[in-house]
């Protein structure tokens, strides 16, 4: 097989008979990754092998068509309809150049690294529909998502349910001044990070408790697919929340600064985790498709 263009992309397979199936399935991921891909099949009694052939070709997958009791209910009520939610980190920020623990701190703004990056994620996303967009009101997601819903009608919706972590005096500070002038804490916030606390205030845990009642508003809000923009810690958060997994979890997960990440959800409110942390966007050309 001969591609002009190569974006990578990793699929989970469910069910694969054979050899042949997983190099038509590995053919039909690159073909369909971005429209800029032409490949052909070097057999010289099938000709090319385009998305068009494979596209309602189901058996190369296979596919989880329920996923009941996957998770628990994030809405504790049923919903309309099944949702579609796509997650992305904002860019990369100017407290994140510098080394610096953002938290909640507003003083941190987007780099012309990040807004180059946005404008990538922007790309990568234009040929998906979302209904409606829910932001960080902190500047360097607010940044990233006036960026990515440049051009569409509807209104941002921004939610303080969707803020970052609040770290108190760690805020600001460089990453190797923190742990030399708070040891005890950094050390906490950074290895064990659901005991971390503050004049009894444990930041992880009550971030879990906004994570599900961020959920709750995005999922009960009109519409069927939504884009959210927030931040690194807030994404675990909502991660690991939608997911059934603990606090104590937190760093079971990364997010890379413009990582995009897919749930969908059943009318339930249980969650299916799509795709988590894709970057390819901010190497190529890649667009995704819905």
């Amino acid at each position: 097989m001969v591609c002009e263009a190569l974006s990578l992309t990793i699929p989970f397979f469910s069910i694969i008979a054979s050899k042949k199936d997983l190099r038509l399935a590995k053919t039909y991921n690159l073909c369909r990754s971005s429209p800029r891909i032409q490949c052909s099949s070097s057999g010289a009694d099938q000709g090319p092998v385009t998305a068009d052939k494979l596209e309602n070709d189901y058996s190369l997958t296979g596919t989880a068509y329920d996923f009941e009791r996957a998770t628990i209910s994030l809405t504790r009520e049923s919903l309309s309809s099944p949702k579609k939610v796509t997650l992305v980190r904002h860019g990369l920020s100017s407290w994140n150049k510098e080394g610096k623990v953002q938290g909640s701190s507003n003083l941190s703004v987007l780099t012309e690294a990040g807004i180059k990056q946005a404008e990538r994620c922007r790309q990568a996303l234009s040929n998906m529909h979302f209904d409606q967009c829910f932001s960080s009101p902190i500047s360097r997601a607010k940044t990233t998502a006036e960026v990515l819903w440049q051009g569409r009608e509807e209104p941002l919706v921004f939610l303080d349910s969707l803020k970052e972590c609040h770290l108190f005096f760690l805020e600001g500070m460089k990453n190797v001044d923190a742990k030399v002038i708070y040891p005890k804490e950094y050390t906490t916030w950074r290895e064990d990070p659901a005991n971390f606390y503050v004049n009894g205030v444990y930041p992880l845990r009550k971030l879990w408790a906004t994570a599900r009642e961020s959920w709750r508003e995005i999922l009960l809000s009109p519409g069927e697919n939504f884009l959210v923009v927030t931040h690194k810690s807030m994404l675990r958060a909502l991660i690991c929340s939608a997911l059934g997994l603990p606090p104590e979890r937190f760093r079971s997960i990364d997010v890379n600064n413009g990582g995009i990440s897919t749930f969908v959800f059943n009318k339930r409110g249980e969650a299916m985790l799509q795709s988590l942390n894709m970057t390819a966007h901010m190497y190529s050309d890649h667009v995704y498709l819905s």
